[in-house]
């Protein structure tokens, strides 16, 4: 007989599954074909300037990367973080503005001749409360500078070399926040064609899963009495908010395998004497299609309001405090320079399907790709066991390898805006792909 459990103390996770995960990743990466792409993209003479550009800038690159680490500043309150990027940009002769689109936190540089397209490229440069830049986004920032920078350095040696517009884009707030949306309801994102980022993560990876994301709040409203002397009289909040938390367990064996609920009560009660007068729940709601998000909500909704019927309750319910965030549509012409600028920095990208899709996480950066055509592949930084959003990951943004992560992030960023903008069968592709996969859709107005 095993020894009885320490029931003062949860049990350690089963790592199984990952271990299992990490070698079908394995086996699928093995069987992969190559990266190839029917497009030429930019001159040798191009990419080459930008890998000697990028090389002069270096320490920029990885002191912006400390930085901003160093900084950890949370949504809307990266002010210092907006600082540090905009001294690196003036300190080469680059005009920067900032607090745009009604966000103070924002930031906005341009290079390139301005007689073609425009291609923006994103950074983000928010923390997470508590555990600091355990999503990387101080690489994301680094990366994209460090790319603006070498186009900029290519345009200034050659004008004609960076046809059309690059532009650098802060976007503050995406964790918990969707600040791009509330920047491009501002009109961030008008006049630009297309727009790329990279993510820190635990593989290369040139294509994963993002699922879309809604945050929905249900507050119950019953009545207050005496939980032994009058219970009769009471109308118990805390009931509903079980029932509703109880719903949301049973509706997950009728969800899309890789739809998502989660779920906290934030208030249940003050003493158990007293039947709760109110009580509210927080949800998540996450889904891999626009159309199976919105779905999903609406049964969700059913739901909270079913729980207020089953104990004579009131109910509000309130969705989205903060944009909703659409899922992410991956351009796969963009995808293919990406992967191939990558493997001549030395790293293998996998392509979409090779990591197991269950383990998913949302992104404003969605919201993006269903108005213009995005990227948002993910570069090395950690260990493959390392999870986003964990202290773990947050020492990891700061190591050796994310210094070279970022460095070749800047150079996949820059390479594939400039194939982008010089290569007009490229562009073209891209459009008819974004258009054969649903053209842009009403991002502001989808759920209502």
């Amino acid at each position: 007989m095993s020894a009885p459990r320490d029931l003062g103390h949860a049990t350690v996770p089963d790592e199984s599954y990952l271990d299992h995960i990490a070698a079908e990743t394995q086996a699928r990466a093995e069987a992969a074909p190559e990266w190839t792409s029917e497009f030429t993209g930019a001159p040798t003479t191009s990419t080459e300037a930008i890998a000697t550009a990028l090389t002069g800038a270096a320490d920029d690159i990885t002191g912006l990367l400390h930085r901003i680490h160093e900084l950890a500043e949370t949504a809307y309150e990266e002010v210092e973080s907006v600082a540090a990027i905009a001294s690196v940009l003036e300190s080469r002769g680059v005009a920067v503005e900032t607090g745009l689109y009604g966000v103070e936190t924002t930031l906005k540089a341009t290079t390139g001749n301005g007689q073609g397209r425009t291609i923006a490229i994103l950074a983000e440069y928010d923390a997470l409360p508590e555990i600091g830049h355990a999503c990387g986004h101080n690489l994301i920032a680094s990366a994209a500078v460090g790319a603006f920078l070498a186009l900029d350095e290519l345009y200034r040696q050659n004008p004609e070399a960076v046809p059309g517009t690059v532009v650098l884009l802060g976007t503050p707030a995406e964790e918990g926040h969707s600040g791009k949306e509330v920047m491009a309801r501002a009109g961030a994102f008008d006049g630009i064609d297309a727009a790329i980022m990279v993510h820190g993560y635990g593989y290369d990876c040139a294509d994963q899963v993002w699922l879309g994301r809604r945050l929905l709040e249900v507050t119950y409203s019953g009545v207050a009495a005496h939980a032994s002397a009058q219970p009769f009289m009471g109308r118990n909040a805390l009931d509903a908010a079980n029932l509703f938390y109880q719903g949301l367990g049973l509706m997950r064996q009728q969800m899309p395998p890789i739809s998502r609920l989660h779920a906290v009560i934030t208030d249940g009660g003050t003493r158990p004497s007293i039947i709760t007068e109110t009580s509210t729940v927080q949800c998540y709601v996450r889904s891999k299609y626009p159309e199976t998000l919105k779905e999903l909500s609406e049964r969700v909704e059913d739901a909270a309001k079913g729980a207020a019927l089953m104990t004579g309750t009131g109910v509000e319910i309130e969705w989205d405090e903060h944009p909703p965030s659409l899922p992410v549509r991956t351009n796969s012409a963009l995808t293919k320079r990406w992967a191939l600028h990558e493997i001549e920095q030395g790293r293998t990208p996998l392509p979409g399907g090779v990591l197991d899709e269950s383990i998913a996480a949302s992104t404003d950066f969605g919201n993006v790709s269903y108005r213009i055509p995005g990227i948002h592949p993910l570069i090395k930084t950690a260990d493959s066991e390392v999870a986003l959003h964990t202290r773990e990951f947050a020492a990891a943004a700061i190591t050796p390898e994310a210094e070279t992560a970022a460095h070749d992030a800047a150079y996949g960023l820059a390479c594939t805006a400039l194939d982008y903008l010089v290569d007009d069968d490229l562009a073209a592709e891209v459009d008819v792909e974004f258009a054969r996969a649903g053209g842009a859709i009403d991002v502001e107005n989808y759920f209502t």
